[in-house]
């Protein structure tokens, strides 16, 4: 709830939407004052310090919300998109959703520039002060800036707050080239901005591949790669020596000593918590400022959350365990039991629109001798998956590209479940750590499930929000905060209000639908009607009998079934090879389709559907078999999503094996058949 900036801060509010609101505390020298009890206060309007303001709010607590910012309170997430273009700034203010009545004020373009903890007061830059019972920290960090000589230059920019892309908006009107300095999520997310906006842009990262704290160095390279492919240039293991120019910038000198000419910097580096206010008001500060399981500073009645807060020698910088840290404080204000024990580090988004996924501990595993990993990887598709695991259990995962069982996986490293050597097995197989089958549905997940990665909602805290009456997307988003980030679990929402699901059909189901039911087709032909008849005398004429009656013809038929036989076999086992060149597995399926029932005409050719005696049927029954259930697999995978859609329960898993059992013993009895036939 946002309140117009008045002169006379005694007098009621109105908001901004026109809904008058709990007028603002009275300044300390306001005689009223003394009748008022004092509000807990909350400076930083960040998503940690809005969330916290909430929390507090929603137990009827007066709070009062103090951003220095001279914008709304916005989402950091949405930042980049405004940079590319792809969103008006409407899309980029986090929506101050309260609870209705609650009493809250909310004040923009307010510094608190001092506390005095003696007489619980804070002070704005304009001298007026407000007396506190509890104070929530929630100042945030800045960007880091290393000592590169020329930083100082004009054309040298931040990529941190809604100013510094105010300003990076206008640049992108005049910039020809820019260099990213920095090849973490911040640079990265600069860099997309800047190249949907037409720039040419170049990111440098001093570490051996990109974002190094998340993910390992395949993981990083195959990023690299996918970044390069979308026309970023990457130079990866060199530094920024100086950044060259008299007045401007006008390019770059590496550590490597190349240089690279451009006219604008941003320097993405990495934060320090911002802690300064704290530090002048004698509360104990370090790298952050130290907190306890309650979030309480070396001052009980002042809280730290978010990117200012260290808890156990941690400072996250990540939205999410700001978010659960807000919760811990605002429950503690309240009197209720709380106790934050740490969050355990999660990205899970789209860099530069590639989906990376990173949790638990990833950090330098390749140094560490007290982990094992499984790796699974699909250069075709440009994807990447890693588990790690300690003493059996899962401790981390990293993922770079598509990962449909990523939130299973989530919930699995939160867990730390145990890792059976089956699940290990297949993971390096087949990218999956679960067997395949239908998803699981967010109904079924567990209550500690996180289903909002932006926000830290969770599946419980969710269904508590719908026992409690919020039954629509809106109202769920009012009362947990999911969805109002990114968006990306809105379909998750949808889902727990009873929407269905949607099932999408596989690449080329069409053509795959086709294929099997031709190859069905002529099965049933082969098995159920009988053989072609020969000529009864020579003159009757040539007939097609003369396909199998004359040698060089069965030779020709012969070779060329055994040729697509092997084609067909090498298709199946397609996806198991991971090269770029050979296209798309999705393209080949239909191709396997095709040629499965290209085979069975040419073994019409070969044999007029004649099951033979002896090695020659069992060989003839054999290729019928792969054959039905070939097709049987084609047409449920091709109709799967409206299996799922009808009846939630698909058996294509069960038919595909059954296709590759019976294909098993087709390459003897077909050796046999040759030798045979060559030998007598």
């Amino acid at each position: 709830m946002e309140l117009r900036p008045l002169r006379d801060f005694a007098d009621p509010a109105v908001t901004l939407d026109g809904t008058v609101a709990l007028a603002p505390h009275a300044p300390f020298d306001d005689a009223s004052f003394a009748s008022r009890s004092a509000p807990v206060i909350v400076i930083g309007g960040g998503p940690s310090g809005l969330r916290a303001a909430q929390e507090v709010a929603r137990r009827q607590i007066p709070v009062v919300l103090f951003n220095a910012e001279r914008w709304r309170p916005y989402n950091r997430v949405k930042l980049t998109p405004f940079l590319a273009g792809e969103v008006q700034i409407s899309r980029v203010y986090q929506a101050s959703i309260f609870p209705a009545g609650a009493p809250v004020a909310q004040y923009n373009s307010q510094t608190i520039v001092s506390i005095d903890r003696a007489e619980k007061t804070v002070e704005n830059q304009f001298g007026r002060r407000w007396r506190y019972s509890k104070l929530i920290l929630c100042l945030g960090s800045h960007p880091y800036i290393p000592p590169i000589p020329g930083r100082e230059l004009s054309g040298v920019f931040r990529f941190r707050s809604f100013d510094d892309v105010e300003q990076l908006v206008a640049r992108t009107m005049r910039s020809r080239r820019t260099v990213v300095i920095g090849g973490g999520l911040l640079g990265l997310e600069a860099a997309r901005g800047m190249a949907l906006r037409k720039v040419d842009t170049v990111v440098v990262e001093h570490e051996a591949h990109l974002m190094a704290r998340q993910l390992d160095s395949a993981g990083g390279l195959l990023l690299a790669a996918e970044i390069q492919r979308l026309g970023l240039a990457v130079h990866i293991g060199c530094a920024v020596k100086s950044i060259d120019g008299e007045a401007r910038v006008t390019g770059i000198l590496l550590s490597n000593g190349e240089r690279v000419t451009c006219d604008t910097v941003i320097i993405c580096t990495g934060i320090r918590s911002n802690i300064e206010l704290a530090r002048n008001a004698g509360i104990a500060v370090s790298r952050g400022i130290p907190v306890n399981n309650a979030l309480q500073t070396s001052d009980p009645d002042i809280y730290a959350v978010g990117e200012c807060a260290e808890h156990d020698g941690h400072v996250y910088g990540l939205v999410a365990p700001g978010l659960e840290q807000a919760g811990t404080a605002a429950a503690h204000i309240a009197g209720e039991p709380a106790s934050y024990r740490g969050s355990m580090p999660t990205t899970k988004l789209k860099v530069v629109g590639i989906d990376v996924f990173s949790m638990g501990d990833v950090e330098q595993i390749d140094q560490r001798t007290d982990l094992r990993t499984v790796r699974w990887s699909d250069a075709c598709q440009g994807s990447y998956r890693r588990l790690i695991i300690r003493r059996f259990r899962l401790v981390g995962a990293l993922g770079v590209g598509a990962w449909p069982e990523v939130n299973r996986v989530q919930q699995a490293v939160r867990d730390g479940v145990v890792v059976w050597p089956w699940q290990s097995w297949r993971f390096t197989r087949t990218g999956r750590l679960y067997s395949e089958g239908r998803p699981q549905a967010v109904t079924a997940w567990p209550a500690a499930a996180t289903v909002c990665n932006c926000t830290g909602v969770t599946r419980g805290r969710l269904g508590d929000a719908l026992a409690g009456g919020a039954g629509s997307i809106d109202a769920l988003m009012r009362e947990t905060s999911a969805s109002t980030v990114c968006g990306s679990c809105r379909p998750l929402l949808e889902e727990l209000l009873g929407g269905e699901a949607m099932h999408a059909s596989v690449f080329g189901a069409r053509a795959i639908v086709l294929g099997s039911i031709v190859a069905g087709f002529i099965t049933l032909l082969a098995a159920f009607l009988p053989a072609w008849p020969f000529s009864a005398s020579v003159e009757a004429g040539i007939g097609l009998d003369r396909l199998w009656t004359d040698g060089a013809i069965k030779q020709v038929t012969g070779f060329t079934l055994v040729g697509l036989a092997a084609l067909v076999a090498f298709l199946s086992v397609r996806k198991r090879i991971r090269q770029r060149w050979l296209g798309d597995y999705r393209f080949w399926r239909i191709v396997h389709t095709s040629l499965g029932a290209a085979a069975l005409a040419v073994l019409f050719l070969h044999t007029g559907f004649n099951l033979g005696h002896n090695l020659n049927r069992w060989l003839m029954l054999t290729f019928l078999a792969v054959a039905a259930l070939g097709s049987l697999t084609g047409v449920i995978t091709a109709r799967e999503h409206a299996v799922l859609a009808a009846s939630k329960t698909s058996h294509r898993d069960v038919f595909t094996w059954l296709h590759i059992l019976a294909f098993w013993p087709l390459p003897l009895l077909l050796m046999l058949h040759v030798v045979t036939v060559y030998a007598y």
